[in-house]
């Protein structure tokens, strides 16, 4: 199994992908803060099966982190993902320093309004200014055809998919389903972060998500209802946890629904909460007739 390519520097980045697509090469994009797990695998997997050449990024960005957020002991672990990348046959592996992402005096930003100021965006405001400004950079860095981000940053998705729909980034951008462990708590890097015990709790996070679900497919109309009994089954099961939010939305506009007799269309019911300084996001995403 040959081994990968490891690339540091923007510009040189930048002039292996122009040469792989002037070479009529199709690539594929994976960005990651690392830490790689089956989520992410199942990503590169997909990249892989539509693509002749993948790329995956490993940066943990500091710009999409608020103060006091865990930037300093976010989990990292080069060597493993270089060996998970290795057996996935990845291709390249862009691995920059923040000095060649941020250089000196860097004072362009991208900001999207409405829907970054909703849910995380509240809960987390400016974090999608950093999120935005570095997904536009690694696609102008690694010029990719396709680009891969899973479901389980719902938010994150739209915001980015807006992001290449308004300003004309010629990149397609592919949802891929949540990847959770056997109880059904999302893989997450930040998993790392919980005792045996909670992760064992926070399995209700997706049963209420499921909960909520059924309920309107059952014909349950007042979301306010929906919203309640998803909380109960949360509190119950996880002791002391701190909701921040559980909202039913569209998947476009973020705009609550609060009707849901007159809604037809994809809904999308997202929670986030805390559980000692574990900070946990799910959401579940479906069709309304």
């Amino acid at each position: 199994m040959p081994d990968i390519k490891v690339i540091n520097e923007v510009e040189a980045m930048q002039e292996i992908s122009e040469f792989l697509r002037l070479s009529g090469k199709k690539i594929g994009f994976v960005p990651t803060m690392g830490y790689l797990h089956s989520g992410h695998l199942s990503l590169i997997k997909k990249a892989k099966e539509e693509n002749d050449i993948v790329i995956v990024s490993i940066y943990v960005n500091p710009t999409q982190f608020l103060k006091g957020e865990d930037f300093e002991t976010y989990p990292r672990n080069f060597e493993a993902d270089y060996e998970l990348c290795k057996n996935e046959s990845v291709d390249y592996i862009f691995y920059p320093d923040n000095l060649q992402m941020y250089k000196r005096n860097h004072m362009t930003n991208v900001m999207i309004s409405n829907i970054t100021t909703k849910l995380e965006g509240e809960i987390r405001p400016g974090h999608f200014i950093g999120v935005a400004t570095v997904v536009l950079k690694l696609f102008n860095i690694t010029k990719p055809h396709s680009a891969y981000f899973g479901q389980k940053d719902a938010q994150q998705c739209i915001v980015i998919k807006r992001l290449v729909e308004d300003l004309n980034v010629d990149v397609k951008i592919e949802i891929c389903e949540t990847v959770r462990e056997e109880n059904g708590l999302a893989k997450s890097s930040r998993n790392v972060y919980l005792s045996d015990e909670e992760k064992e709790n926070s399995k209700v996070l997706f049963r209420s998500l499921e909960l909520g679900k059924s309920l309107i497919l059952e014909g349950v109309n007042e979301t306010d209802k929906i919203l309640s009994e998803m909380g109960n089954l949360i509190k119950q099961n996880i002791p002391g946890v701190e909701i921040q939010y559980i909202a039913v939305t569209d998947n476009e506009l973020l705009n609550n629904i609060n009707e849901l007799n007159n809604y037809t269309g994809n809904v999308l019911i997202s929670l986030a909460v805390k559980t000692n300084k574990t900070r946990l996001i799910d959401n579940i995403l479906f069709y309304k007739n």
